[in-house]
């Protein structure tokens, strides 16, 4: 950090953590990647359209406590839940999993990055969304 009054920004958060991981946590982290992805991307349209988690949960027909464990990060949704968050929010995923070495997938021009993690492999899980 570059003085001790300023937050740390998300990547020295993120060294960090990564420097302290055990074994088992950086398998448990690299099993949630796509989790924690679609998570940034749901949190992310929420917060931009000014919707609580029961607003969004009563837009795309899931009940509250549904939408906030999405939104932990924690377990992989299913390409149903998936399908429901494109049809009703107009989101659009594109996952990209590829083996060590490989290139990632060239990205349309409306969608960002929510989550890029490559395992102790070298097999690289890239999500983007838009």
């Amino acid at each position: 950090m570059a003085d001790s009054n300023s937050m740390p920004t998300a990547a020295e958060v993120f060294a960090e953590m990564d420097a302290e991981m055990d074994v088992e946590a950086r398998a448990r982290w690299e099993r949630t990647a796509f989790a924690r992805a679609v998570a940034n991307a749901v949190v992310a349209y929420r917060t931009a359209h000014g919707l609580s988690q029961g607003a969004l949960a009563a837009k795309v027909g899931m009940k509250r406590p549904a939408v906030s464990r999405l939104e932990l990060g924690e377990h992989n949704p299913s390409i149903e839940t998936l399908e429901r968050l494109a049809s009703v929010l107009g989101l659009r995923f594109i996952v990209d999993v590829a083996p060590a070495g490989r290139v990632a997938a060239e990205l349309p021009p409306d969608v960002q990055v929510v989550g890029d993690a490559t395992g102790a492999d070298g097999t690289r899980v890239l999500v983007a969304a838009g």
